[in-house]
């Protein structure tokens, strides 16, 4: 089961790294240019498109895509590590 969820892993994380990188990118980005006196180049609105994929035509569903698949790189990810293994009792019985 480990070997499954690492080859799955394996084949996600490179695909979903950059829509992932590209939301939180912009979405900090959009933080920045509306809070701070900071010129980014790029207005506000234009990144907050970006930040939720209406510039791609994805508005409906690229927050979802991005949310699902980052759930299956963390439930893959803590699977492949000791977090989610059941460890067996080191209590001495006797």
């Amino acid at each position: 089961m480990n070997r499954a969820f690492r080859k799955y892993h394996r084949f996600l994380a490179p695909i979903l790294a950059l829509p992932l990188a590209l939301t939180v990118l912009t979405g900090m980005a959009v933080t920045i240019t509306k809070d701070w006196p900071i010129n980014t180049g790029l207005s506000s609105n234009v990144l907050l498109k970006i930040h939720t994929g209406e510039i791609f035509g994805l508005a409906a569903i690229y927050p979802v895509l991005n949310g699902v698949g980052l759930i299956e790189l963390i439930v893959t990810g803590l699977s492949m590590s000791s977090v989610m293994s059941r460890r067996k009792s080191t209590v001495p019985r006797g």
